[in-house]
């Protein structure tokens, strides 16, 4: 079997856009990709495509619009994945499957998600979609209010950390001013963050809204090639693992804060990789909520249960601490459009690899962790990346 790799990428801003839709978006990073990685649009074998959709837009059959996109593409086979926040990586291992299995040599993976256009109110429930509705489809303010009884059972159990959210949320809004795709590009502090206020009033529980992420527009993409195709191109990134673990979907059948299905990923691809958390030079982690990279932070090995909080006190996750985490901005400052999330944490990680990061760089990045969830840690992908050429 061979191994794919890759090999070129693309990144639109994240935000408010002015693109009308997910046809548009993804024509813009569908044309950037195949430039960056020295292809064209007849190189392809397969489509990948990665929205989330369910209520953002009326038009759905979103693998059909790459080719009304650019017409080039209207008869290379092409296919819609969806899997809650992490869509983009479900898209991505449908590639890296079709690639592996030998039926195609090159693919392209996007990721798109227009959520702007959609009043405030109708964005949380369409959200709370990706709960069980039989028992959390009343939970107030969406899918914000159901990690907002996460963080009260947190507290309950362990303490009150809101100081320590506050102090996630402020490092990912410092990463994210290096970060030119970011949505918001501003270093915001800890005091503003751990304080109630006008501009940051409680969203649910003990959440405010600057522990939450960012309603976004916005569109990744990935060229994946087999090892053979790939060594005649500029880039390659190869997997050194890439795993999936699910865990049960209903909150009540569960202990949610062990965020088991995630540990679960991470052990797989460390047993599968030969590696360790010490072997990587830096993680891009799922913060759509602060309280979730504090519990991803126990759940990849960083700290026991119920000491996540001392892994960002200690400042060990920090730009230039001992495993940075989110150099990108994260999910917080970066933006979250739900189908392009997991596509752009790997071209993220990609850069770093490559030495391409600019203001956002690890020096010597040798080895990146990738963690891109759907729902409440129900769908867990993890990827450990490193650079091939």
């Amino acid at each position: 079997m061979t191994q794919a790799q890759i090999v070129g990428w693309a990144h639109s801003p994240f935000g408010k856009l002015p693109e009308p839709d997910t046809q548009t978006l993804m024509q813009g990073v569908t044309e950037e990709a195949l430039i960056h990685a020295g292809l064209s649009p007849e190189d392809i074998d397969g489509l990948f495509v990665g929205v989330y959709n369910n209520g953002f837009s009326r038009q759905d059959f979103q693998a059909a619009l790459v080719g009304m996109g650019n017409e080039r593409f209207a008869h290379t086979p092409a296919t819609r994945y969806e899997n809650a926040c992490a869509t983009g990586s479900a898209a991505l291992h449908g590639a890296l499957d079709f690639i592996e299995s030998g039926r195609g040599r090159i693919a392209l993976v996007i990721g798109a998600e227009k959520m702007s256009a959609t009043p405030t109110a109708e964005v949380g429930d369409i959200l709370l979609s990706a709960s069980y509705h039989r028992e959390e489809a009343d939970i107030q303010g969406g899918f914000a209010g159901l990690f907002g009884n996460i963080a009260e059972r947190y507290f309950q159990r362990y303490g009150d950390r809101s100081r320590e959210l506050a102090m996630i949320a402020a490092k990912n809004h410092a990463n994210g001013v290096a970060n030119p795709w970011a949505q918001m590009r501003k270093d915001i502090g800890v005091d503003f963050c751990d304080t109630v206020s006008e501009r940051n009033p409680i969203v649910s529980g003990p959440l405010r809204r600057t522990d939450c992420s960012l309603i976004s527009d916005g569109a990744a993409a990935l060229v994946v090639a087999d090892a053979e195709t790939a060594a005649q191109l500029k880039r390659a990134i190869g997997f050194r693992a890439r795993t999936q673990a699910n865990d049960l979907m209903a909150l009540s059948r569960r202990d949610v804060l062990e965020f088991r299905g995630a540990a679960l990923a991470w052990r797989q691809a460390f047993e599968a990789s030969g590696l360790g958390l010490d072997d990587l030079s830096l993680v891009e982690t799922h913060d759509c909520f602060t309280i979730a990279e504090m519990l991803e932070y126990e759940a990849m090995g960083l700290a026991a249960p119920g000491e996540g909080h001392k892994v960002i006190s200690e400042g060990i996750t920090h730009k230039d601490g001992r495993l940075p985490v989110n150099a990108s901005g994260g999910l917080k400052s970066k933006g979250h459009p739900i189908g392009a999330t997991g596509v752009s944490m790997h071209v993220m990680a990609a850069m770093q690899l490559m030495g391409e990061a600019e203001g956002m760089q690890i020096p010597d990045a040798r080895l990146a962790g990738v963690f891109n969830m759907g729902g409440a840690a129900v769908t867990n992908y993890v990827s450990i990346l490193e650079r091939i050429k």
